[in-house]
């Protein structure tokens, strides 16, 4: 059965390719990001938000077919900030008409992201824009089309680390009673 999805799969996207390539628009955007201050040397959550155009669905970032192509997020730093790892939300899981026995788990509407960003202790403080790619699957009831990459950009705010804590100089004996 899962030969049998995997070449429809194949086959519609060969078809996509074929016939809806070269017109196909963007099926994701992403909502502005909020300014996220982060200090230095910690890590910090940042949302990101995106939507599915209505009609669409775009494979999740564990989709249960190794033929569909998941949802990632590809993000490019300076060398001192350290973009660590992404969170994803659970995908939804849904048949259609090209698999109606088959549960594909998919994305539509709004969904949220987040990215952990931490920049090292020798960043300067200030404002810095990341930017990257969020590589997606577009499919509708009939077919899925060709990967697509939506350029990604949002700003965070370096605040300055509380200076390292000193410790203590040698206390003479005497001063403890």
């Amino acid at each position: 059965m899962k030969l049998m999805v995997a070449s429809s799969l194949v086959l519609l996207l060969a078809s996509a390719v074929a016939q809806d390539a070269p017109t196909m628009k963007p099926v994701v955007s992403m909502a502005p990001a909020p300014l996220v201050t982060i200090t230095q040397g910690k890590a910090s959550p940042v949302p990101l938000s995106f939507r599915v155009t209505r009609g669409y669905h775009i494979n999740s970032n564990k989709p249960k077919s190794e033929f569909l192509i998941p949802t990632a997020l590809k993000i490019s730093a300076t060398t001192d900030i350290v973009i660590g790892g992404t969170t994803y939300p659970d995908g939804r899981d849904m048949s259609f008409a090209f698999a109606p026995d088959e549960k594909l788990n998919v994305y539509t509407g709004d969904f949220e992201l987040e990215v952990s960003v931490r920049p090292l202790r020798s960043v300067q403080p200030g404002k810095y824009v990341m930017r990257g790619n969020l590589k997606y699957q577009a499919c509708d009831n009939s077919a899925c089309y060709p990967p697509q990459q939506l350029p990604i950009s949002f700003d965070v705010r370096i605040g300055k680390a509380a200076p390292a804590a000193r410790k203590n100089p040698a206390q003479s004996p005497h001063s403890h009673k």
